[in-house]
């Protein structure tokens, strides 16, 4: 909540979430109601939502027409600002991309007329931690019901001012947005070609000799093996926990979870990585896959890699991504090593590195510039939030 004794920048006001448009709360059909769901309407949850992308675009679950109908008061329009109200995801905040109902544990803003939209949304964004404070209940189960939601009060500027900044903000989503969407592509080529070349078996040099072996035929010269046979294991010493945590930390810290980075310490690196000789990185409960070319440290069970002396570590990532998949929060290590692959002769593995290179170079430099700019929006967004720092270039 702001706070009353600080200066209130001129053309600001106080104002609540109750002011700024309407608020809906969702509710989750009932699973005796089968007929409800299909592959209409979007269904968002807690567990859909990513802390790191501005727009939710893909849900795990979607209504039919006639679930859309039965809870057709409760349905939110595109670009409704969404925010998680309940438990550990309390405070989260996406803009639903489709038209969609939400469950009961999100609290939705259907923006008025005399708001940005967007300018909403960075809003809340800046106000995760006022968001959980405010939360009634324990420490283990925050809520934030309707009427506490809808009171809340924040400190706004003119519409001219909600423009402009939400311009600035938006711009560095967008190209963020972009450059995650370019790498998404870039990845989907290199795994095509890998699939033309050790699925399809139409590789550089292919004679067209079969032999047979337990996945079937393959080429003459290939033989069928597990990750220790292009792989080096090794060994992180110290693992990272929350005590090692740091703001303003030098050395990233990689994790279980879906982003990968549990966040930064003032600790030396304890593993080496370079764009030139890369790790890969498995997390043993979650199976999550990392290509790293900077130094890191870890948190337990996150297992680094290489390939081994004859595979290039370019070829071994391509072979082992996605091919274990989680099953339940277990180890899956002894899975991933015992899964049987098809092993190609070293040197069209190593082809294969050479020609994929420069794609995962691209994926990489874009990672740097994702990491940059997303830097900078964090720097600017408390800032312009408080009218610390204006945008001159609108109509006051």
């Amino acid at each position: 909540m702001a706070d009353q004794a600080t200066t209130i920048p001129k053309g600001w006001k106080m104002t609540t979430l109750g002011e700024v448009g309407v608020t809906v709360t969702g509710k989750t059909p009932s699973k005796d109601n089968p007929e409800d769901w299909g592959d209409f309407l979007d269904f968002i949850t807690p567990t859909d939502i990513s802390s790191d992308s501005k727009y939710l675009k893909k849900v795990a679950r979607k209504l039919s027409e006639e679930g859309a109908n039965r809870f057709k008061k409760m349905i939110v329009p595109s670009k409704s600002v969404v925010v998680t109200c309940i438990g550990s995801d309390m405070g989260k905040v996406v803009m639903n991309e489709n038209e969609a109902l939400t469950n009961q544990q999100i609290n939705s803003i259907k923006i008025n007329s005399e708001n940005d939209k967007d300018y909403i949304f960075y809003l809340l964004k800046d106000s995760y931690s006022i968001l959980r404070n405010i939360a009634v209940g324990g420490s283990t189960m925050p809520i934030l019901n309707k009427t506490t939601f809808e009171s809340l009060e924040f400190l706004i500027t003119s519409l001219p001012e909600q423009h402009a900044i939400a311009s600035v903000l938006s711009s560095l989503d967008d190209k963020i947005e972009l450059l995650r969407e370019q790498n998404k592509a870039l990845e989907a080529t290199a795994q095509a070609i890998f699939k033309e070349w050790f699925v399809n078996f139409n590789f550089p040099g292919a004679t067209g000799k079969m032999i047979d072996s337990e996945l079937g035929e393959i080429p003459e010269g290939w033989r069928v093996g597990t990750v220790n046979d292009v792989i080096e294991r090794f060994s992180i010493t110290y693992r990272c926990d929350q005590g090692d945590l740091s703001p303003k930390g030098k050395t990233p810290i990689f994790d279980q979870g879906t982003s990968g980075l549990y966040g930064y310490t003032e600790r030396d690196a304890d593993f080496q990585a370079s764009t030139e000789n890369p790790v890969i990185l498995f997390t043993n409960h979650t199976c999550n896959m990392w290509f790293v070319n900077y130094p890191f440290c870890a948190i337990q069970n996150v297992i680094p890699f290489r390939g081994n002396a004859d595979y290039s570590t370019f070829f071994v990532f391509y072979m082992t991504l996605g091919k274990v998949k989680f099953i339940e929060y277990k180890g899956h290590w002894p899975d991933f090593e015992q899964k049987k692959h098809i092993i190609p002769k070293p040197e069209t593995a190593n082809q294969f590195a050479e020609f994929v290179k420069p794609l995962q170079y691209k994926i990489w430099n874009n990672n740097s510039e994702v990491e940059t700019l997303s830097k900078l929006r964090d720097t600017l967004l408390p800032k312009l939030m408080k009218g610390e720092v204006r945008i001159k270039d609108f109509d006051r």
